[in-house]
């Protein structure tokens, strides 16, 4: 106790131009760890590992073939602005190109997200969280939306090349451009519209929020399941919780 009053003093005394604290608690918050030994800094480090832990997991899952193909949750479709197109081209007994086409938008997907680990990495190393204990003690999936809100744009930026690598690599275009083709001959004479959606952003776009989802759901292991917690630092984090 004597310690602890000698600290409120030592602060006082060393910022004396700096307002008054309401009251003992809030001046001892400034100098001693949270209840449980557990510093911001701690947090901060726990949330760090546990996005890093679940980035990792996440880009396993959905990086392996039909990791988006098989996976409902994330399944990349037809895009949704062409689904008359998609409605036109069932018709036309092309059901079977349709399929080709859906399962090639989830290869692309499933060939990108490979080469998020290092992107997620430097991602949540770049972080700077001012109040873990916010995050900590938030929604089930806090550390995912943050990491989400601050990263989406850069990861998009940064996705966007590694996707038009993939779809040229598992030739997307050699699928879209009859299915294409196909749906703006008939559209001649339903007086349908021509399409001709951004393929790379779309698939971009779903597998970012892909990835994100996953995530969300090893926020949540991590979170709520004892084992899920393989470090020293993450029982001591979210055991205590």
């Amino acid at each position: 106790m004597k310690n602890t009053f000698i600290l409120l003093l030592t602060l006082l005394a060393t910022n004396g131009s700096a307002q008054f604290p309401k009251s003992l608690k809030d001046a001892a918050s400034k100098v001693m760890p949270a209840a449980g030994g557990l510093s911001n800094d701690d947090v901060i480090a726990g949330l760090k590992e546990a996005l890093t832990k679940g980035a990792g997991n996440s880009v396993s899952l959905a990086s392996v073939a039909d990791g988006f193909n098989k996976n409902a949750r994330i399944r990349i479709p037809f895009p949704p602005e062409a689904e008359k197109m998609k409605s036109t081209l069932s018709t036309i007994g092309m059901n079977k190109q349709v399929e080709e086409f859906e399962l090639t938008l989830n290869r692309a997907a499933e060939e990108a997200v490979k080469q998020a680990v290092p992107i997620f990495s430097d991602a949540v190393k770049g972080m700077s969280i001012g109040d873990g204990f916010a995050i900590l003690k938030g929604k089930d999936d806090a550390a995912t939306g943050y990491l989400k809100d601050k990263t989406t744009t850069s990861l998009t930026n940064t996705f966007r090349p590694i996707v038009e690598a993939a779809t040229k690599k598992v030739a997307l275009t050699n699928y879209w451009t009859p299915l294409a083709n196909g749906y703006n001959k008939a559209s001649t004479f339903t007086g349908g519209k021509a399409v001709n959606p951004d393929l790379d952003a779309y698939v971009t776009e779903r597998a970012i929020a892909g990835l994100f989802i996953l995530l969300a759901d090893e926020e949540l292991k991590i979170r709520k399941d004892p084992m899920a917690r393989t470090s020293d630092l993450l029982k001591r984090v979210f055991g205590g919780k």
